[in-house]
């Protein structure tokens, strides 16, 4: 008997984006959009278009672009957000408009200010409205997990009766456990009169870090769509994660009535580019996707490993798209394969020019590291796509860094600020705090930095060095990344690719703004 199908949801560039920090230019979401469609990923919330213009034209470039995925846009029940994700999407060759609306009595007194009866009466609205662009319209009580089950079998009864053709039932602020979200699902699915008429999609929150355990226990009563994100990222504690879902499903097949259609070979590489592109690492211990997943340091564990794999071992690395590092490229490496390489990676770059550049970079790290890996030219990449930012305004141009013990580290740097080189020298309590400080005279910026993070991107100890530092400046707060073998000047770069996505009118405030 075949199995269900399980949609996967993916809303990596809407929620996801909603970290802080993390906000993507059109050119990063279309990067991780062709990467979900090749996952196979069924359907992307590419944003939220009435949030801003940059966030329309995102949206709509990812439409365009999209071929075999359906395209989706998150609207607020108004008329006004209807309208604006309706024309982002349409343009899709499979759009979906996304409306929701408060539905828990804290909700709808303290943020809506409005009555039941009103919220259901715009609900309804609201889907007709994206009806008028769409028949994939789906629809979201927002904070379902604490909203009264009548008055959630009222407005859904309804809003399928107006043309919703998936219902979402969120568990907004992480709240529920699965004992209770589970049955919850099934109850709306029992008690509304049209709800076979609907697919039923969970969206849950990771709070309590529950997020999975709740989404799955939804699956069992019989939801049909998860809605999830690449690493689990997302507001707050993040959401549920999408590599989690999908082998948790694929592994307990004994279990699950539904599986998939995700192609798990490219988990690892879709984690690693919203990684890069966000600014966000993956902790080494996280399930599926962190680099200690599947690493077995227990003698009694290696030993069991060694005689037959399934003994510690429930899926294998390669199924979801770990290598063994495979040397892919040297020193004498020639164009031509490197550009097949990044073809192979699922790197797409945009022109000949920018290959060029790339391919100069790639000659640059072979000359300080011997072997190139593939996480090597990922990051490359990364970092080339960070330092052509539209509006770029400033640039490393040198550095020099000075340690010793018992002496007071110092650094002088040279930044090119609008075209004009600028040298300054700082002391500091090492070669990092020195180097920023010598930066911060320079640009003046009065940014607070929030984060500093430092992680190796393969193993030895001539690996490249990768930074992520986050800033925040009138309440706008960005991620900077840099990557490079000597980790002061991985510092700075991060340091100064911040600063750059502070002053670029690409990069938005989060769309919650």
């Amino acid at each position: 008997m075949a199995k269900e199908k399980l949609i996967i949801f993916d809303t990596t560039m809407r929620d996801g984006e909603q970290s802080p920090g993390a906000s993507m230019t059109r050119d990063e979401k279309l990067r991780i959009a062709r990467q979900l469609e090749r996952m196979r990923v069924d359907v992307i919330e590419a944003g939220f278009p009435a949030s801003s213009d940059g966030d329309f034209e995102a949206v709509k470039a990812v439409a365009s672009a999209i071929k075999d995925s359906t395209v989706c846009g998150l609207a607020r029940a108004n008329e006004k957000d209807v309208r604006r994700c309706g024309e982002a999407v349409r343009g899709a060759r499979a759009p979906r408009v996304h409306t929701f609306i408060a539905t828990s009595p804290i909700h709808m007194e303290k943020k809506l200010r409005m009555e039941p009866s009103q919220v259901i009466e715009q609900a309804v609205r609201a889907v007709k409205w994206a009806r008028e662009y769409t028949d994939n319209v789906e629809f979201s009580p927002e904070d379902a997990g604490r909203s009264d089950l009548d008055f959630l079998c009222r407005i859904l009864e309804r809003v399928i009766k107006a043309g919703a053709t998936t219902i979402n039932v969120p568990d907004t602020v992480g709240y529920t456990l699965p004992d209770h979200f589970g049955p919850l699902i099934r109850k709306l699915r029992e008690r509304i009169p049209n709800s076979e008429r609907a697919v039923w999609s969970v969206h849950c929150h990771n709070d309590l870090g529950l997020a999975v355990a709740n989404s799955l226990a939804a699956v069992l009563n019989g939801a049909r769509q998860v809605e999830c994100t690449i690493n689990g990222l997302g507001e707050r504690a993040g959401n549920a994660s999408l590599e989690e879902i999908v082998m948790a499903v694929r592994t307990r097949q004994d279990v699950f009535p539904c599986d998939t259609g995700i192609d798990a070979t490219q988990i690892v590489p879709a984690s690693k580019l919203v990684s890069g592109i966000t600014g966000y690492p993956v902790q080494p211990n996280k399930a599926i996707v962190g680099a200690n997943a599947f690493a077995h340091e227990s003698g009694i564990h290696q030993d069991g490993v060694l005689k037959h794999r399934e003994t510690y071992e429930i899926m294998s690395a390669e199924s979801v798209g770990w290598s063994t590092n495979r040397l892919t490229l040297g020193k004498l490496s020639g164009r031509n394969a490197f550009k097949n390489r990044l073809q192979e990676l699922g790197i797409e770059l945009g022109s000949e020019e920018a290959l060029n550049a790339a391919f100069k970079r790639f000659k640059d790290l072979a000359d300080k590291k011997r072997e190139i890996f593939d996480e090597d030219l990922q990051a490359l990449i990364t970092e080339e796509n960070l330092e052509h930012v539209e509006n770029e305004r400033y640039h490393l141009v040198s550095l020099t860094a000075h340690s010793e013990t018992g002496e007071q580290p110092y650094a002088r740097i040279v930044v090119s600020e609008a075209g004009q080189e600028k040298p300054a020298q700082a002391q500091g309590s090492g070669p990092v705090d020195a180097s920023f400080k010598a930066i911060e005279s320079i640009v003046r910026s009065g940014a607070e930095l929030l984060l500093y993070s430092v992680n190796n991107i393969t193993s030895g100890t001539d690996a490249q060095g990768e930074v992520t530092v986050r800033l925040a400046k009138g309440g706008r707060i960005v991620n900077g990344q840099g990557a490079d073998t000597d980790i002061v000047v991985a510092s700075a770069k991060a340091y100064i690719n911040a600063l750059n996505k502070l002053h670029s009118k690409l990069e938005r405030i989060n769309p919650q703004v």
